[in-house]
């Protein structure tokens, strides 16, 4: 498991599968906002689940996010489109509705950093979100993403084009926190 200072990263279990489909993805509003693809209905035992656990590859790395302080699953995480010639990645999080709010996601965000600047060895992380996701905007930034731009009415969520901003952070510029002292 990789710790950051309040969440964990770790390989995604069996038993986390039935909790994720139903808080993350069968939520259709909340998923339309987090994906680029259509919803589409899907079996939480099926193998086409976004949340089966699968082997992580050289263009992609799932993790389930648990709290540290609880043990508790909170939710999903993922550095995909990684390319290994140029040495970038994209980030994607989401988590649990009873997780959000409490100032986790600045903690995730600079933990996949250290996986992907320090484990992967990567040059430049980049994370698109909707424009009207302060939340994410606001802890993207926290942990050292800048603003790189907005792509106007470029994502079709849930009957209506929406901006996309797009935040980017190279290594040179990421400040890694002190780890826990376990």
């Amino acid at each position: 498991m990789i710790n950051g200072q309040r969440i964990g990263l770790r390989a995604r279990h069996e038993s986390d599968v039935p909790v994720l489909q139903s808080e993350l993805y069968d939520d259709v509003a909340t998923r339309s906002r987090a994906d680029s693809r259509p919803w589409r209905p899907i079996s939480p035992g099926a193998a086409d689940s976004p949340y089966a656990p699968a082997p992580s590859s050289g263009e992609v790395a799932f993790f389930s996010v648990v709290e540290l302080t609880s043990g508790e699953l909170a939710g999903e995480a993922l550095l995909w489109g990684i390319d290994t010639h140029n040495r970038t990645a994209h980030l994607g999080l989401s988590l649990r509705p009873s997780f959000r709010g409490r100032g986790l996601g600045t903690d995730l965000v600079r933990t996949l950093c250290q996986y992907g600047f320090t484990v992967r060895g990567l040059h430049r992380l980049q994370l698109e979100t909707l424009a009207d996701n302060s939340a994410m905007i606001a802890a993207a930034t926290r942990a050292g993403f800048a603003v790189e731009g907005t792509l106007r009415r470029a994502a079709w969520v849930y009957g209506e084009f929406l901006d996309e901003v797009i935040l980017g952070l190279l290594a040179e510029d990421w400040q890694p926190k002190p780890q826990p002292q376990v």
